[in-house]
């Protein structure tokens, strides 16, 4: 289930009002009364949430589901387990932002309220600045420092002696001791999730937390995404410059430093003590071993193993990346005096 804090508990709902409002095709109309609470990944789906499948490789995954229904092409149907119900879709991943869209709705800030809401809790000496908006449910900590025109929103935690700049948002997010944002940063939109339909691109609900540990700094206007399902997570005394951006479901080790303009793509693990030059890239799902170090501008493709240092596009061990630039300049240089390469 979602963080209570940061979304409404709803009534359950029907699995054939699921199966309607989603276009989905409910095979057993027996369970047209099947209760539904929310929505959940094939692994972690329990017997009043439903899921969804659109890939063979998953199929380990749905045999062992505890799902009450699943989102599935009529050509995986057959796979379902017992218990679970189909909900026959040509577009499973759409029918499930839908299905999340409608069982999952975040907590939010009511206009009418004081800028502070009257359910928010402030330990003693924390200073706000001008215009600060901070939620119902919210949570900060002894000597946390807020600048002016920052938002906190519903439910978020906030350790103390934390230093939050002027125009940063929070949301979905918690907080550690000491950590410190700079102005303009970002922590806790939703992630970048799009399923295909025939209608068009459907954003896919985002939730999942940000978890910032103690000693976290995070430069200005960086931003930092929220889980998908699971948390992002930044682990104790992680530095983190300017502009950079971190996407949904990473999660980054402790006493790493990233440089300005790095960007990690979803579902990255970095471990401990990793340092990340100026406009580094990180595809998506890979895993970035303790202490490795990138040089300005690489661009990681693959795993890269604890303790090495790489650079270029795309990245490599540092030694074979500068014995391949030796080679093309002798090469370059042959060239330039009319011999052949």
């Amino acid at each position: 289930m979602p963080d209570p804090r940061f979304y409404h508990e709803r009534p359950p709902a029907p699995l054939g009002d699921v199966a309607r409002i989603c276009a989905a095709e409910l095979l057993d109309q027996a369970a047209q009364t099947r209760l539904i609470v929310a929505v959940a990944p094939l692994g972690r789906a329990g017997s009043s949430e439903v899921s969804y499948i659109v890939d063979r490789r998953f199929l380990g995954e749905l045999a062992l589901t505890q799902a009450a229904a699943c989102f599935v092409t009529q050509a995986l149907a057959e796979n379902l387990p017992p218990g679970c119900t189909a909900l026959i879709s040509p577009e499973p991943q759409a029918a499930y932002a839908r299905a999340a869209n409608y069982l999952h709705h975040p907590r939010t800030h009511d206009r009418d309220a004081p800028a502070v809401h009257p359910d928010a809790v402030l330990e003693a000496d924390v200073r706000l600045g001008h215009g600060v908006v901070i939620g119902p449910g919210a949570k900060i900590g002894r000597g946390t420092e807020i600048g002016a025109n920052a938002v906190v929103g519903p439910g978020v935690t906030i350790g103390r002696d934390c230093v939050i700049g002027a125009n940063t948002s929070i949301a979905f997010a918690l907080i550690g001791d000491r950590v410190r944002l700079h102005p303009g940063a970002v922590i806790g939109a939703a992630g970048f999730g799009v399923a295909a339909s025939a209608a068009g691109a459907v954003d896919s609900p985002q939730l999942g937390r940000v978890i910032l540990q103690d000693g976290v700094t995070v430069g200005a206007c960086s931003c930092i995404d929220r889980g998908a399902w699971d948390d992002t997570v930044v682990g104790e005394n992680t530095k983190i410059d300017n502009l950079v951006q971190i996407a949904h479901n990473v999660r980054i080790g402790r006493n790493c430093v990233l440089a300005a303009q790095v960007g990690i793509a979803g579902s990255v693990v970095i471990g401990d003590g990793v340092q990340f030059g100026g406009k580094v890239g990180i595809g998506d799902h890979l895993t970035i071993g303790d202490r490795v170090r990138m040089a300005a501008g690489a661009l990681a493709m693959k795993d890269i193993p604890a303790g090495e240092t790489w650079c270029g596009i795309p990245a490599k061990p540092i030694r074979q990346f500068l014995r391949e630039v030796a080679w093309l300049a002798r090469k370059a240089e042959t060239r330039g005096e009319g011999g052949r390469p």
